[in-house]
């Protein structure tokens, strides 16, 4: 800061009132801040997880519900900093504050636990104020949070060179403590210990830490502090350097909206995968303040330093997104292989997979951000209003990054696109250096930050607004013929494959969610279908779970009996890209279908209407947060939502898990419905069906109403030609299942292990295939013949001898591969089904 500027700052408070603590003093502060921050992203990770379950997982839900943590961080810093200015040891405030989170945080997370059915009737009676609810929920414990930053750093009292150096250790220390959280969180505590297990040791740090401040306090040897006179006006430099770092709070948190978006195609849906990024977007902020503490408090112009980092991270930020390509892709796979070798371990190589894409795109700009903390408060602290003045800008700098995140989700990327959203920041970056440096007195850094403008401008009109849909690997291996950045997720669809197998696929969020191929077709109309023609009465009402293609969708249109048609849908662009895919009988454009957006189990939970089937074709269960439609809990919710004899479908992939955590998904299903079948839809995937009432399968009703001209001609164009062939797809029955799921514990709310289970082993269809198969039993038949049981035989055998065929390509038996699909042709050459395979080589 200029001397001028840092004269009129100080001269009217006494120096006396600086009191310099020992650097002992200064290093146990910040483990207590890396404590504290360590089970702050505990909550802050748990509330998130909890808040989808009680507003749903669409974007303004969460980004709304999250705002209310950075809104408590915020106004807790705003308001704790002023205070501890008037206490003569503001060490007890600290410990105070964390005592208190302890606490609400606690009680914080058993709330969420109960929250949803209150709220969805709160909204449902008083509309937007039910949101009340979890505002005070995560905002009264992040008050508290917000404070402890403040308060510490006006604990320390640093002298007027020392402030860059002090807030920026500490704010160093407390991001350090928030990447153990995160990664403590994804890979030991809820995993082990679940939600509110989890809880319960981020309060036991919040105990730690307030007793070390406690010790601390009654340890120190220093004379109690003489509280902060009267406030002092601020320099128009000050409110400057306030601002602009406010501004920059909205950019940093921008850039971590866009990068959520275009990083996860070089990543994965697992919860591994997102606790990984931003393990790598806090170590920027915390190694960029860390290094940058001392340096910020010798540097002759600090307003130049700070525009050059601001513009710098917009600068990098957009080359780094221009530069992607094959490259990162071939150096992820060499640092999965390294690891992988070392250390045997999947999970491992994995993590090093998403740490390369992690760093190249998301950790030199957030260096360059925390690098900008120190500098900020060198600029606009008075070391005599330490608290007032640190909490003033983290809570400016807090409310801008909120400010960033609506811009960024709700505007920037549904109008402009990521890249352009991207060249946005970047510009605002720049501006912001602009208005800096001009406060500086140093003329090579202002053509310095000049030229990074130019350079942004020229970088954004050269980098193609698809530079990112290019990058799909749907895209380098077909053509790209649907492809949209919105609200909540990017949407494409690519064109893959040769004729006769040609096909379209749907990528969300960069990753494969499924097509339109025969062995999709085939499971998709299975999953509406076969519940419709086994149902004990006729069905009238049913819900689908998850638009994806429209082909399940689009087979309730083929049941005429079906007076109502429902579903809930979260991306209104899945919804766009539908007519892309064959077989869903333009489920999109048919006024039969009432297309929901909105989370299915929020759909569940503010509409009290009962259905007389549920179907779900929700991503893989092992996705992160769609544990959410897999639980014990959300069962039981469906099933309220039944009507009396009414069936809830479930699918159930066989690839996308370990056999381990297959059994645990059949035993959160058995755990609700008393009743329970599974059906094989297609060699890759199953179908839990549910009742809390018996299921019998009446052969003659079942056969009336296969013959409807619709449904058959949907059932046999995917190789299900006859009554037969459908009750062929039968595995087993509860006991079945039971012997199955054995002893593993449910999926729960508090408990979601399958989001944190261990990664899939190759080729593990090899084990649960054939471990279900061994659970297989004889249907309960009613009004059937000997004709229907020779029949139901034969099909079933020819199915069986396939999905061995799929099981010697697997496992890379070419011979018998070779002899028996030439066997299954011979027997039933003309089915659909079995001729996609036709050709195709393990």
């Amino acid at each position: 800061m200029p001397p001028a500027t840092r004269s009129s700052h100080h001269s009217r408070t006494p120096s006396t009132v600086c009191q310099t603590q020992p650097d002992w003093y200064v290093l146990y502060s910040a483990s207590l801040l890396l404590v504290s921050g360590c089970a702050a992203l505990i909550y802050q990770i748990l509330w998130i997880k909890q808040l989808s379950l009680v507003v749903g997982v669409e974007v303004y839900a969460i980004t709304t519900g999250v705002s209310a943590f950075f809104a408590g961080l915020a106004l807790g810093g705003f308001l704790f900093g002023r205070w501890a200015d008037r206490l003569a040891r503001p060490m007890y405030l600290y410990a105070v504050l964390e005592l208190a989170v302890a606490i609400l945080g606690i009680g914080a997370t058993i709330g969420f636990a109960h929250a949803a059915g209150p709220f969805a009737r709160l909204e449902s009676s008083i509309g937007a104020m039910a949101w009340v609810l979890p505002f005070l929920l995560v905002g009264l414990p992040a008050l508290l949070m917000g404070g402890t930053l403040p308060v510490l750093v006006r604990a320390l009292a640093p002298s007027a060179n020392q402030l860059g150096s002090a807030g920026g250790y500490l704010y160093a220390a407390n991001t350090s403590g928030a990447i153990a959280g995160t990664l403590l969180s994804a890979f030991l505590l809820i995993p082990q210990l679940g939600v509110f297990g989890s809880a319960c040791a981020a309060a036991t740090l919040n105990l730690l830490a307030a007793l070390g401040a406690f010790g601390l306090q009654q340890r120190s040897h220093t004379q109690p502090q003489e509280a902060a006179r009267p406030v002092v006006t601020k320099s128009p430099q000050t409110r400057l350097a306030i601002g602009l770092y406010a501004v920059a709070g909205g950019i940093a948190l921008g850039y971590e909206v866009v990068w959520s978006q275009s990083i996860i195609q070089f990543m994965s849906t697992r919860t591994y995968a997102f606790a990984v990024v931003l393990a790598t977007y806090l170590a920027g902020l915390a190694l960029g303040s860390a290094l940058y503490a001392k340096r910020a408090d010798r540097i002759r112009d600090p307003w130049s330093w700070f525009a050059l980092l601001i513009a710098g991270a917009g600068l990098l930020a957009l080359l780094e997104i221009a530069g992607l390509g094959l490259w990162l892709i071939s150096l992820q796979s060499q640092a999965e292989s390294l690891v992988l070798g070392l250390t045997g371990s999947e999970l491992a190589g994995m993590c090093a997979r998403f740490a390369v894409a992690a760093l190249y795109i998301v950790f030199v700009p957030t260096t360059l951000l925390g690098a900008a903390f120190p500098i900020a408060l060198r600029l606009s602290v008075d070391s005599c209003q330490v608290g007032r003045d640190v909490g003033t800008v983290v809570a400016l700098n807090t409310l801008g990054g909120i400010a960033g995140v609506m811009l960024c989700g709700f505007w920037l990327i549904p109008a402009l696109g990521l890249v352009y959203t991207l060249v946005s920041l970047a510009l605002l970056a720049t501006a912001i250096g602009i208005l800096a440096v001009g406060a500086g007195h140093q003329r090579g850094r202002r053509q310095a930050v000049w030229a990074i403008g130019l350079v942004v401008l020229a970088t954004g009109l050269l980098t193609p607004v698809e530079r990112l849909a290019e990058l799909l690997p749907g895209a380098r291996k077909g053509s790209l013929v649907f492809y949209e950045e919105g609200r909540g997720g990017t949407v494409a669809v690519t064109t893959q494959g040769a004729l006769p197998r040609r096909f379209n696929r749907l990528y969300i969020q960069g990753v494969s969610n499924t097509g339109d191929a025969m062995p999709s077709l085939r499971y998709m109309r299975l999953q509406a279908l076969l519940p419709l023609l086994i149902h004990q009465s006729e069905s009238r009402s049913a819900l689908v779970i998850g638009f994806g293609t429209g082909i399940t969708a689009g087979a309730l249109l083929r049941y005429p009996q079906l007076e109502q048609r429902v579903v809930a849908e979260l991306l209104p662009a899945v919804v766009r890209a539908a007519p892309l895919f064959k077989g869903n009988y333009n489920a999109a454009g048919d006024p039969r279908l009432e297309i929901r957006l909105r989370d299915g189990r929020r759909e569940l939970l503010r509409n009290p209407q009962r259905y007389d089937l549920i179907t779900l074709e929700p991503p893989p269960p092992s996705a992160s947060g769609v544990v959410n439609l897999y639980s014990r809990d959300f069962y039981q919710l469906a099933a309220e939502r039944l009507q009396p004899g009414g069936l809830l479908a479930q699918w159930l992939p066989l690839a996308t898990q370990n056999m381990e955590d297959s059994r645990a998904l059949v035993r959160s299903f058995l755990d609700v419905f008393p009743h329970a079948s599974l059906w094989t839809t297609e060699f890759h995937e199953t179908l839990l069906v549910g009742s809390r009432q018996p299921i019998e399968l009446d052969v003659s009703r079942i056969a009336q109403r296969f013959a409807q001209p619709e449904v058959h001609s949907a059932l046999q164009e995917i190789g299900i030609a006859s009554p037969a062939a459908l009750l062929a797809t039968w595995i087993t029955d509860r006991q079945g299942l039971e012997r199955f799921a054995g002893n593993t514990p449910a999926v729960t709310d508090d408990q979601p292990r399958i989001e944190y289970a261990p990664w899939v082993h190759a080729n593990e269809i090899t084990r649960t295939l054939p471990a279900l198969l061994q659970q297989a039993s004889a249907p309960p038949l009613r009004n059937t013949d000997e004709a229907m049981n020779v029949a139901l035989r034969d099909q079933q055998q020819r199915l069986w001898r396939f999905y061995e065929v799929g099981l010697h390509a697997y496992r890379g038996e070419r011979q018998a591969w070779a002899r028996e699909f030439a066997e299954v042709m011979r027997e039933d050459g003309g089915n659909p089904y079995y001729r996609w395979f036709f050709g195709m080589q393990p």
